[in-house]
C-alpha cells in the first residue's frame, strides 16, 4: 500500500460502498423499528391512569412499610446499644 492512504484524514473504510451500507443499514433499522411501533396493543387512557394509581399507590405504601421497618430495627438496636 502506499503511504498515502495512510495520510491524516484519509479513510479508505468510509468509501461510497460502504458509506452507501451503513445508511442502508440505518434506513432497514428505522423501518423495522416503525413497523414494530404500529404493531404495538396501547392502554387506553382509562388503563393508563388505574395503573399509574397502582403504581402510585404501591410505592407509597412500601415507603412507609421500609420506613417502618427501619424505625423498628432503629429504636430496637439503640436499646440494646445504651
Amino acid at each position: 500500500m502506499p503511504y498515502s492512504e495512510f495520510a491524516i484524514g484519509h479513510r479508505p473504510f468510509l468509501n461510497t460502498k460502504n458509506h452507501m451500507a451503513i445508511i442502508v443499514k440505518i434506513k432497514d433499522y428505522f423501518n423495522g423499528a416503525i413497523s414494530e411501533m404500529k404493531r404495538v396493543v396501547w392502554p387506553s387512557k382509562k388503563e393508563t391512569k388505574n395503573y399509574s394509581i397502582i403504581v402510585i399507590v404501591l410505592s407509597l405504601g412500601l415507603a412507609v412499610f421500609f420506613g417502618l421497618i427501619d424505625y423498628i430495627f432503629n429504636f430496637g438496636l439503640s436499646t440494646i446499644i445504651k
